[in-house]
């Protein structure tokens, strides 16, 4: 019995199909591979961080006071946006009362230090990624290794550190932002007195709350800035080089942090 030339080339797809799945599964694990030598080289040169002190202050200044403005805005408009709808939700049931306890948890825990890791991987990943990348492209990178310079200790280190250290007080105003914006549309949209708002949210508050919150910082600043600089380190091909790692570097900065924003809130609530 004669097979049909259509499920001959069927049957011809998939020694293609198994090809091209092996040649991404090996470049993946060898992707894999590079970011963790990357990684770890860019840790062990943290101790040399400060014969590159000016470098550190100027990314703190970058990633710091000047991603303030977004991050503030973001935090302000979920908090907002947040009082307004639970409010209404627990309005339905008689308890407006625990709309301050309702707001505090899920802006500390979850949307303050998720909405600054988001905005700054928008932000800060993607100057790195795009800085980077040009330095790759014009050859930056390979003068700096010329004349016996390690380029991961002089460009990656000093934005790890410095992402480290603005990080945390970055989630510190977001939360406040953000709860004070709730505060503000619970007086003046659904008429509740602020020591009423005030008083359900701080004897409330345990440590595990705030643990889950600002652990987030420092694991959010560590995904931005190695994966961003990483993509940069990997830019060719030109211009358009450059903007496909720096689009790359975002959008897997951005689910990383999604996904380290559920496992962390995961283990420490199970372990607290």
């Amino acid at each position: 019995m004669k097979s049909s030339p259509s499920s001959t080339r069927a049957f011809g797809l998939i020694p293609l199909l198994l090809t091209k799945f092996n040649r991404e599964a090996k470049e993946f694990f060898f992707t894999m591979q590079e970011f963790f030598w990357f990684s770890l080289k860019a840790f062990l040169a943290i101790p040399k961080a400060k014969r590159y002190w000016r470098d550190v202050l100027d990314q703190a200044k970058i990633c710091g006071a000047d991603s303030l403005p977004i991050v503030l805005v973001s935090a302000i408009s979920i908090g907002a946006l947040l009082a307004i709808e639970v409010g209404n939700l627990l309005e339905d049931f008689g308890a407006k009362t625990m709309l301050g306890r309702s707001t505090s948890i899920s802006v500390i825990r979850e949307l303050g230090p998720l909405l600054m890791g988001l905005m700054l991987s928008a932000r800060f990943g993607s100057r790195n990624g795009a800085e980077l990348g040009a330095m790759q492209i014009s050859e930056q990178i390979d003068a700096l290794r010329a004349f016996g310079t390690d380029p991961i200790a002089k460009l990656v280190t000093p934005r790890l550190v410095a992402a480290l250290i603005m990080f945390l007080p970055l989630t510190a105003l977001s939360d406040f932002a953000g709860l004070h914006s709730a505060a503000y549309m619970a007086e003046h949209y659904h008429r509740l007195d602020p020591g009423i708002f005030w008083n359900s949210v701080y004897p409330r508050l345990a440590p595990k709350d705030f643990v889950v919150g600002f652990l987030k910082a420092p694991v959010f600043a560590i995904i931005i800035t190695l994966v961003s600089s990483f993509n940069g380190f990997l830019a060719k091909g030109g211009t358009a080089g450059v903007g496909r790692s720096t689009i790359k570097g975002i959008v897997v900065s951005s689910g990383l942090v999604l996904i380290a924003n559920f496992y962390v809130s995961k283990l420490v609530l199970e372990n607290m």
